[in-house]
């Protein structure tokens, strides 16, 4: 399995996130991950505590979401590096950097990924039999977007 899974939590849930990773460890350990800020060491933590065959740890981090890993996040998306999005967001606080992740979300659906804001939805994701099998996402063909007259 060659998944890159990316991992987001804001701070109302991270102790969501984490009871999540720490339940789904085996899973994740199989697959690339990359995770925004305090979230990918949170992540990196628990992931080394429950690797059991001792593998090594793939967590790629980027900046925290506020200070541009939402972007960063979002340019990997546009660049073809992830294939899941798992981002635990609290709809309750306004966030600093609300434009950034509703940029983010935009991007994850123009270029198809699936995208689980919640545990149930994450639990779907982790436990489909396409979780660990080969999937491409079909793309829209933006082709008359791109060939438009200005």
């Amino acid at each position: 399995m060659d998944k890159t899974i990316a991992l987001v939590a804001h701070d109302n849930r991270k102790k969501d996130l984490a009871e999540w990773v720490s339940f789904n460890a085996g899973s994740l350990l199989e697959t690339k991950m990359v995770c925004t800020g305090t979230t990918g060491k949170m992540i990196e933590k628990i992931l080394k505590e429950k690797n059991e065959k001792k593998t090594t740890v793939k967590i790629k981090k980027l900046k925290s979401g506020p200070l541009g890993g939402d972007q960063q996040l979002g340019a990997m998306i546009a660049e073809g590096k992830i294939d899941i999005i798992i981002f635990f967001w609290d709809p309750m606080e306004p966030q600093p950097h609300d434009v950034d992740v509703k940029a983010l979300l935009r991007i994850a659906v123009l270029y198809n990924i699936p995208i689980a804001n919640n545990r149930s939805t994450a639990d779907f994701i982790i436990s489909s039999d396409l979780f660990s099998g080969e999937y491409k996402p079909i793309l829209k063909d933006y082709s008359q977007y791109l060939n438009r007259n200005v």
